[in-house]
């Protein structure tokens, strides 16, 4: 399947904002595997940890700047695996405050870690070859 952002790719980015991209990687990368290395959650060390929380807004502040960039595709990508991170983890928080749904909420928990770690590594992935992210 065509990315439809491939077609909007209409100017090359300024190497302060590829720099800034990877810096952003870096900071969610950072806050998901301190969840690999402590007794948290991945997702809920890459939710509430301050460097995803400074990436996501990092991600907002420059947005409109990357616009027209492969870029653009990479901060969507960010932007949607934070807050769909965040969707998941508090379904499974609810999940939790029963019996039934706490086996549930647990695999939740860990598969949402699982596909945060991937999303940022593919991301990283990508970025390194000056591409853009699909839309998936």
């Amino acid at each position: 399947m065509e990315n439809p952002a491939d077609n909007l790719i209409i100017r090359v980015p300024e190497q302060r904002l590829i720099t800034l991209t990877y810096i952003i990687y870096g900071l969610h990368l950072f806050s998901a595997i301190t969840g690999v290395l402590s007794s948290a959650f991945v997702v809920t060390a890459f939710l509430t940890g301050w460097p995803s929380i400074i990436a996501v807004v990092l991600n907002y502040v420059y947005r409109d700047d990357t616009f027209g960039t492969y870029l653009d595709s990479h901060f969507s990508w960010q932007i949607r695996t934070f807050w769909f991170a965040a969707l998941w983890y508090i379904i499974a928080i609810a999940l939790f405050i029963t019996i039934i749904g706490f086996p549930v909420a647990f695999a939740m928990m860990l598969f949402t870690g699982l596909w945060v770690l991937y999303r940022m590594a593919r991301g990283m992935i990508r970025i390194s070859e000056q591409r853009p992210m699909p839309w998936d």
